[in-house]
Formats: structure tokens, C-alpha cells, sequence
């Protein structure tokens, strides 16, 4: 007699090829409006699926998984981060916890170059006043922004996506340091000719631009608080492409109000979807709404790898993409 096939809830409307092959596996229940479930329906569904698959948007904490079923066995996030989920309290429940990791790395690190760009040359002002339809022409002086070659690039967070990042950044010419937990292998530094910089503090002061790579957990938690913003030159750039809870967002907003920084490229913000309505009335500021990830074929490989990590699993073996308390 064949085995009943799981009930998956998905939290959010994934790519139609990800959702249909779901339908196929499993019992899935999809969102077709894409609106991201309340409170009470996230309630819910813990408490009647066998496995839940959420996004950053939705957070599964302590008092979400308290009214979890005896159904709920796996939580397979469609995400890399896992930030929105309480892993010690689902591992307490018996419940194991996927991600999708490696799948996102080239896209983001594109995206974070792409950053640089555009605050370093200024290309959203100039692309606003192409458009108004105001422009008077070439002039010598004209958005004037600051050449990325030769300056200094630290990377604060050296994993994939942060050695992604410096790969690209010396095709443009950018010195690599970087602060991580943990230096990297000799031989990643040499491929990167990168400086490892053990005190954050003295590469912040030293750097030119400064790019998040790190996820956001209770220890990186306003990591560029206000007091090491201060520390940074008065030319130097912050692109975040990681999760907004990194920086102290209001500190950050004050200093480039002040031009105490030269600017800031923000893909994610410490209370998003809300912008800091100050921080959208700044010019030297560019602003995207969390779409480092978005390309087709990085959101395909992440339902692919969910996909993966809910078969090893029914099939009653570990999950590739397992995360652990320690891990976060």
C-alpha cells in the first residue's frame, strides 16, 4: 500500500515549475495571492501540516511553534537565512530545519557590486534627472561621484557570498580586507590577495567601502552600531546586501543626513518592509526593495534545493541542507 504523501503548507507564491512539482509530490496547500500569511493563519498551519515552508517574511518563533501539531516535522525555508525561524525551540520540538545555502551567491554578490557602482558614480540621481526630462546637457561638474579603482574594499563577512563579492571587486580594481569570525584558508587569501583584519574596528577606519556579507544572528546584531560608524572616513560608502539588523539603520541615517559618510546602497533595512522615512528623503542614499536575490534561476535552485531537503527527509534520511542551533 503506498505511503499518504506529506501535507506541505507554503507560505508564499513560488515559481509556477517549483510549485507544480510540489503538487506532484506532496499534498501542498499553495498561496495563490502571495499575501503573506497573518498571525492566525500561520497558526494554523503549524498546527495541521507535516511540513511548513516559509520565507524571511514570515516569523516562526517560540510562541509559533508552541502551537505546533504533533504533525509538524520539518520546516524546509525557502531562504539561505534563517533569521525569521527559532531553530534552538524547533530543535527542542523535534523539528528539523533546512535552507537553501550556495544558490544565491552569485546573484547577491552581483547585486553588491552593482551597489558600489551606483553610489560610487551616482547613477540613480543621474538616472532621475535623465528621466525628468530637465537635463541641460554635458557639463564639466556635473555628478561628480568617486572612481572605485584603487580604493579599498572591506568585506565584513568572508563566506561564499563575501568571497564572491571580492572576486569581482578586484576585477574592478578594489583592494580586498575583510573581517570574518574565523580567518579563511591561506590559499583563499592569496587567490584574493585579501588582508584579514582580526579587530573590525581598525579595517572600518582604514577602508574606503564597506560591504555586509555576514547573516544576521544575536551576534551580529547592530554589529555597525553607532560607534563604529563613526570610525569610518568621511568619503567612505556602506552596501548591505545581508539583513538590515547589522547596522544601526538610525545611526547610519543621521551620519549620511550630516555627510559625516559619503553614502549608502541598502538592498535590506533593520525593520523592513518599513523604510526609515528619513533615510528615503537622502540623495547619497540608494535604495532597494530586498531584491539581491532576485533572478529567475536563483529563486528555481532554491525551490529545487527545498524540494530536495523534503524528499531526503520523508525518505527518512538527513536533509542535505539541515541547520543546527550551533550553526546559527
Amino acid at each position: 500500500m503506498p505511503r499518504p504523501r506529506p501535507h506541505v503548507v507554503v507560505t508564499r507564491k513560488l515559481p509556477d515549475a517549483i510549485e507544480t512539482r510540489m503538487c506532484e509530490l506532496f499534498d501542498t496547500k499553495l498561496n495563490e495571492s502571495d499575501a503573506p500569511l497573518s498571525r492566525a493563519e500561520l497558526l494554523a498551519a503549524v498546527g495541521a501540516c507535516d511540513i511548513l515552508v516559509p520565507t524571511v517574511t514570515d516569523r516562526i518563533d517560540s510562541a509559533v511553534l508552541a502551537h505546533a501539531g504533533e504533525r509538524l516535522k520539518l520546516i524546509a525555508n525557502y531562504g539561505t537565512g534563517v533569521d525569521n525561524i527559532d531553530v534552538e525551540a524547533a530543535y527542542k520540538r523535534g523539528i528539523t530545519v533546512t535552507n537553501t545555502p550556495g544558490v544565491l551567491t552569485e546573484d547577491t554578490a552581483d547585486m553588491t557590486m552593482a551597489l558600489i557602482l551606483a553610489v560610487s558614480r551616482r547613477l540613480v540621481e543621474g538616472e532621475r534627472v535623465a528621466r525628468s526630462g530637465e537635463w541641460a546637457g554635458w557639463a564639466p561638474t556635473a555628478f561628480l561621484g568617486h572612481r572605485i579603482w584603487g580604493k579599498r574594499l572591506g568585506i565584513l563577512g568572508m563566506g561564499r557570498i563575501g568571497q564572491a563579492v571580492a572576486r569581482r571587486a578586484r576585477g574592478f580594481g578594489l583592494a580586498i580586507h575583510y573581517h570574518n569570525r574565523r580567518r579563511v584558508h591561506e590559499s583563499i587569501e592569496s587567490e584574493l590577495e585579501a588582508t584579514y583584519w582580526e579587530s573590525l574596528d581598525q579595517m572600518l577606519a582604514r577602508v574606503d567601502v564597506v560591504s555586509v556579507n555576514c547573516p544576521h544572528t544575536p551576534a551580529t546584531f547592530h554589529l555597525l552600531s553607532a560607534r563604529r560608524l563613526k570610525l569610518l572616513q568621511p568619503h567612505a560608502i556602506v552596501v548591505n546586501t545581508s539583513r538590515g539588523e547589522v547596522i544601526d539603520e538610525a545611526a547610519l541615517t543621521r551620519m549620511l543626513r550630516d555627510r559625516e559618510i559619503a553614502g549608502a546602497g541598502l538592498d535590506v533595512f533593520e525593520h523592513e518592509p518599513a523604510i526609515n522615512p528619513k533615510l528615503r528623503q537622502l540623495d547619497n542614499v540608494v535604495l532597494l526593495p530586498h531584491m539581491g536575490s532576485a533572478t529567475i534561476e536563483g529563486r528555481l535552485d532554491m525551490g529545487e534545493k527545498v524540494i530536495i531537503n523534503i524528499k531526503t527527509f520523508i525518505d527518512g534520511h538527513r536533509p542535505p541542507d539541515r541547520v543546527l542551533p550551533s550553526m546559527v
